[in-house]
């Protein structure tokens, strides 16, 4: 049920409104920052399009064969670009998941897509599949695509999940319904750490407040190393703004530019952005 995920309430009540009439798109757009959802909720949109108890006539009961099938989707750390996946599938025959094969979406996967979105639903009522990372699609590939969204069946629906829309092309915006994703809000944050995850209220409004409104980033959060590296950064603000250490800072420069050390570069940084945020 859409109320089990986190924030963008009028996503929410914009995709109950189209399976409410039945009239959910066959291409669908859901456009946002890392971290907000957008998988859940086309997850979540396959599971209500292909329910077989419906809660509330509309939305999926998260209880059946159906809705619990597609909910497996195990995604592999990553493709290799020398044999790309073709398809991802879930437990679910209907439901599937395209993904970046290397740096792009390559045309023999649009050509796999193509194929299988022709045949009708094996044992549901619709067939879904996500493009994740839209916005890697290449121009052959893109130029693929656009066939596939003119000559798609209404039984099959896709869902393009990217950061960018506007990295793609025209003809591709144009025959699809775009669904923004806004961040969340710190306080819906915190209360998804407080009842999913077992966070202590102090821990999840921190958690919250750093998570700068994606739910990723605060699922994926480590206070323990973010304190770690917070102290850190804290001591060579200290040094900069203190009696100057040169030694220190020196130490520090030649750590950032260390290979050893270059995991921690980016964390490291978004330490930075938060203290700079606080200050002002």
């Amino acid at each position: 049920m859409f109320e089990r995920l986190a924030g963008n309430q009028l996503v929410k009540d914009a995709l109950r409104r189209m399976l409410a009439a039945e009239r959910v798109p066959n291409a669908l757009i859901f456009a946002g920052e890392e971290g907000l959802g957008k998988k859940l909720f086309a997850l979540e949109l396959a599971k209500a399009l292909n329910c077989r108890v419906k809660s509330a006539g509309i939305e999926a009961c998260d209880h059946c064969s159906s809705c619990l099938r597609i909910a497996q989707l195990k995604l592999p750390a990553s493709n290799d670009a020398e044999t790309p996946k073709q398809i991802i599938w879930s437990e679910h025959t209907d439901v599937g998941l395209l993904r970046p094969a290397g740096r792009f979406i390559l045309v023999p996967q649009i050509r796999e897509l193509e194929r299988e979105t022709n045949f009708r639903p094996y044992e549901g009522q619709r067939r879904v599949f996500l493009i994740e990372e839209a916005d890697r699609l290449n121009e052959a590939s893109s130029n693929a695509l656009l066939k596939t969204l003119e000559e798609a069946p209404a039984t099959s629906h896709l869902i393009l999940i990217t950061r960018t829309p506007a990295s793609l092309l025209p003809t591709i915006r144009s025959r699809c319904q775009t669904m923004r994703f806004a961040p969340l809000a710190a306080t819906e944050i915190e209360a998804y750490l407080i009842e999913h995850r077992k966070r202590s209220q102090r821990e999840a409004r921190l958690v919250a407040h750093l998570a700068s409104g994606s739910l990723g980033r605060a699922l994926e959060l480590n206070l323990d190393d973010y304190i770690k590296q917070r102290d850190w950064v804290l001591g060579i603000v200290e040094a900069l703004i203190g009696s100057v250490d040169r030694s220190r800072l020196l130490r520090a420069a030649e750590e950032l530019s260390d290979a050893k050390y270059k995991e921690e570069y980016e964390p490291r940084l978004d330490v930075l952005e938060t203290l700079i945020h606080d200050l002002w």
